[in-house]
């Protein structure tokens, strides 16, 4: 298509749309309304419009200090549903092989309309079991899967994440979080039932992102070694994620 042809097709209010929205992408903060409008060479006024309908569609926030910056949404929106069938596809053999090899259940975590949500469990073998079911929302600043996806993220994502979360992060779990970085996992105490310890681990996407988190509720069994048992599960949990790591790289 010529470019002629292609001016033909215009639909300005659209491009303007993208425009602010492909600023803001780029701005690494945020930005006030004459800031954008001297960046995309229109005035204030040309722009409140679309700013007003951004921000009541959730594809940009308005701060308090009458700052733009933009939402998630976007980003949720690339990894719906038929992406996130194929990412549960991909991991429940996985997650099946976890759950088999270390006698514990086993369940995949995403992040996704302001929560981390459970899309993938499998039992453990055994008659007897710890699970969590499929659609829970688990908070982020308490749970084993939640810490990996602050650890993972930028402080500008964290930010957001746990506004739209509504959770604060303390200072005690905060100094936690390079850690888990550094070490690729995390082995958390649950902080709602005795006797369990969150053994979780992420799924890296293409971009070096966070795109999942595989957590094993790992229980104490009298009739093991405890230590060698968890570390085992975490060896198996590790090697799943970095598995499906693999794989939706190489896609």
């Amino acid at each position: 298509m010529t470019t002629d042809e292609s001016d033909r097709y215009r639909a300005p209010a659209l491009d303007k749309g993208l425009d602010i929205f492909e600023l803001l992408a780029e701005t690494d903060g945020s930005l006030s309304q004459a800031e954008i409008a001297k960046s995309l060479g229109r005035t204030p006024n040309e722009i409140y419009r679309m700013l007003d309908r951004l921000v009541r569609r959730e594809y940009i926030r308005r701060t308090p200090e009458d700052r733009y910056e933009i939402t998630l949404k976007m980003f949720e929106l690339v990894h719906a549903r038929p992406p996130l069938r194929r990412l549960v596809n991909q991991a429940m053999p996985l997650l099946q092989q976890v759950a088999q090899e270390a006698g514990q259940s086993c369940h995949m975590v995403v992040f996704e309309r302001n929560a981390a949500i459970v899309v993938a469990q499998v039992d453990a073998p055994s008659y007897w079991t710890l699970a969590v079911r499929v659609g829970t929302r688990l908070k982020l600043t308490s749970t084993g899967s939640g810490l990996v996806f602050l650890a993972f993220s930028s402080p500008e994502n964290r930010a957001l994440m746990l506004k739209g979360a509504g959770e604060v992060l303390t200072p005690e779990i905060e100094a936690r979080l390079p850690t888990i970085r550094k070490d690729g996992y995390t082995l958390m105490v649950s902080e709602q039932i005795a006797g369990v310890t969150n053994v979780s681990a992420p799924v890296i996407g293409p971009l070096g992102t966070v795109m999942a988190v595989i957590t094993s509720p790992y229980t104490e069994r009298r009739d093991r070694n405890s230590s060698e048992d968890q570390a085992h599960t975490l060896k198996l949990v590790r090697a799943a994620a970095a598995s499906l790591s693999k794989g939706r790289t190489e896609e």
